[in-house]
């Protein structure tokens, strides 16, 4: 099992909790990124820098991860193709992406963006807060537990 992030979005308050996490739970996390990220010295903590480029991070990710694996992603493409493959998608915000609900977040995405293409003014997601912070915390410790028991 090891941990994908997909870093480029990921807000840094984030990583951090994800830094303290694998130290605590020796899983392997796997940063990547299109723009160098700065990462603690660790035998379990490593970046990739891919080429710049749309997706370029995402597919990298989706082409590697595995079944057990965690995926850390606000992309849902991308939280779609590791559930695919057996992996588990969390967002930063703590939701959890699972089979039965991955669908309908791919359909409001594309209607999002048909809106958005439209010439419609959709705003973007809230400022994260501190409570954000502690739902993603909570669930990140409860999967870690899950994914690690089935391991």
């Amino acid at each position: 099992m090891q941990i994908w992030v997909d870093a480029d979005a990921c807000p840094n308050v984030i990583k951090e909790i994800l830094f303290r996490a694998a130290e605590r739970v020796s899983v392997p996390l796997v940063l990547v990124a299109n723009q160098p990220i700065r990462i603690p010295q660790s035998a379990l903590i490593r970046f990739v820098q891919v080429e710049s480029g749309f997706d370029v991070a995402d597919n990298y990710i989706a082409a590697r991860c595995e079944k057990g694996d965690l995926v850390i992603t606000a992309d849902i493409p991308l939280a779609s193709d590791a559930i695919e493959k057996g992996a588990t998608a969390l967002n930063p915000r703590g939701e959890l992406y699972t089979v039965e609900n991955i669908r309908q977040r791919l359909n409001m995405r594309d209607f999002m963006e048909q809106l958005r293409n439209a010439g419609v003014e959709t705003g973007g997601p809230p400022k994260m807060n501190q409570n954000d912070r502690q739902q993603f915390a909570n669930q990140l410790d409860r999967l870690l537990a899950r994914l690690k028991r089935s391991s």
